[in-house]
Parts: C-alpha cells; sequence; structure tokens
C-alpha cells in the first residue's frame, strides 16, 4: 500500500506508520497520531495495562490539535503538558495505574516567523531522526541514564547499546511535576524524511540499519512497515512504533521564511493545580 500525498500547511507530505507488540512483551503499550500537522509516538510504561493507557492519553491530547488551522510551538507544548495532567487525573482515579508514564516524540507543522516550519519535540526516549540526501541523524537526544553517561564519556556508544540502565528515562510523562520539553524549529526543506520511533527500533537496529532501510523504501508506509519488520526479526525484545514522513514539496507561498530563533531549547511548562 503506497502512501497519499496530504497537503499540510503548504507541505506536501506523504505519511507511513507501522507498529508491532514485538516477540516478548504480552500488549502493545505504544501508541501512535498521524494526523493533520501533527506526528508522534507515545512509549507507555507501568504495567498491567496502564502504560498503554498514558500513551494513548498522549496521542489523543495531540490528536485534538488536528483540525487547528494553524498551529504554534506552544500548542505543542500545551497539549503535553493537558496530557500529563490527564494522565495524574487518571491515576487518581484509578489506583492501580500508580507509576505509569510514557514517552513522547514527534513533529509538527507550525507557524513560526510568519512562515511554515517544523516543530520537533520530545520527552523520554522515544527519537526523532531526520534522513536526508541518504544521511540520517537523530534530532532529539535521549533522556536517559545511559545518555547522559555517555555524554560525560563513562561509556561508549557500543557500552550504551547493552548497557543494563539502556531502558531507564530520566524525563516522562505521567510526573507530578511537569518534565520539560525539548523543541527544535526549524525550516522544511524538500526531499527529506522524518522517522518518528519507540525505542523497540532503536533499541534492535543500529542507525546505519535503520539509514539502509530508509534508502531502500523510498514510500513512507514501506519503509514504516520494512523498519518494524526487521526491529521483530532482530529481536522484538519491546513494542516497536514507526511513523516516517516525507515532504515531496512546498507551495511558492510557503518558500520566503522570516528570520526565526530555531536553536533547540527545552520549554518548561508548569502544572496548575
Amino acid at each position: 500500500m503506497s502512501s497519499t500525498p496530504v497537503s499540510v500547511s503548504g507541505l506536501t507530505l506523504r505519511i507511513g506508520s507501522a507498529t508491532d507488540v514485538g516477540r516478548v512483551r504480552g500488549h502493545n503499550e505504544d501508541n501512535l497520531v498521524a494526523d493533520g500537522a501533527v506526528f508522534a509516538v507515545a512509549d507507555g510504561m507501568g504495567g498491567h495495562a496502564a502504560g498503554e493507557v498514558a500513551s494513548a492519553i498522549v496521542v489523543d491530547s495531540l490528536r485534538a490539535l488536528a483540525g487547528r488551522a494553524v498551529l504554534v510551538r506552544d500548542d505543542v507544548v500545551t497539549a503535553l503538558a493537558d496530557a500529563n495532567e490527564q494522565i495524574l487525573r487518571s491515576v487518581a482515579r484509578h489506583p492501580e495505574q500508580t507509576g505509569m508514564g510514557t514517552t513522547a516524540a514527534g513533529l509538527a507543522v507550525v507557524s513560526a516567523g510568519g512562515s511554515t516550519h517544523w516543530a520537533v519535540f520530545n520527552v523520554g526516549d522515544s527519537r526523532v531522526y531526520r534522513y536526508v540526501d541518504g544521511r540520517l541523524r537523530s534530532v532529539t537526544v535521549d533522556h536517559s541514564e545511559v545518555r547522559e553517561l555517555v555524554d560525560a564519556g563513562l561509556i561508549t556508544e557500543a557500552e550504551a547499546a547493552r548497557h543494563p540502565l539502556r531502558n531507564v528515562v530520566t524525563r516522562s510523562l505521567g510526573a507530578d511535576s511537569m518534565p520539560a520539553v525539548d523543541l527544535w524549529v526549524f525550516p522544511p526543506q524538500v526531499g527529506e524524511r522524518f522517522l518518528i520511533c519507540s525505542d523497540g527500533l532503536n533499541g534492535e537496529l543500529s542507525d546505519d540499519h535503520i539509514a539502509a532501510l530508509l534508502g531502500e523504501h523510498e514510500d513512507p508506509h514501506d519503509a514504516a512497515v520494512a523498519l518494524v519488520d526487521a526491529a521483530v526479526e532482530a529481536g522484538g525484545r519491546d513494542n516497536v512504533t514507526v511513523v516516517v514522513v516525507a515532504l515531496d514539496g512546498r507551495d511558492d507561498d510557503a518558500d520566503g521564511a522570516d528570520d526565526v530563533d530555531t536553536a533547540p531549547r527545552s520549554e518548561v511548562t508548569r502544572s496548575t493545580p
């Protein structure tokens, strides 16, 4: 099944997605949204069916942005803060859900500086990659114990892949105090593709393997299915969820971007009682 082009705020996009429970887990705690101008993956945690409750709350909160004619980056941060509050309220009503939480990572089409931009966001260790001209790089930075150890020079990237703390996140939604949301805003480039994934993908496949599969499958749907299948075949020790977004073109009036601050940042939105 090929991906059908859609127009979003002057951008011509093709989108594909896939998910699989994997070979070990009893149920799928991942959720995804690919609707309107918002594309995201949430990886729930907590067990006893609570992880999928938390991740569903996040994607539903982000999906509520889909019908808006114009989005700005603060809308995304607000939606994540609202999701955090909803998770806490759900736990208060259902004590058996205590400890549930979720990551969130994604891509949104927003207005910034008077023109169309991407906003990439993440909380936790789900990732957003950018693939262009045959090269893959992670836009997001994992909020995890092993990432902090790598950044401190205490372990290598290879050691991080098999470290016993590799699944321990340092930020997640569902916390009593709303965690900081990392956010990057930058202009679109025709021909680029984005891969949004839970760590069930990059936990099984190296970045080189991921890049090779993206290079083999130009269609986003085919690429998403191939990536998930490869992760399951490689071990499937976790749920695997993928969204692939390809930018095929943009309207003429979307080309002239005003200057805008596009530096990476952490947005902190505090919960209100």
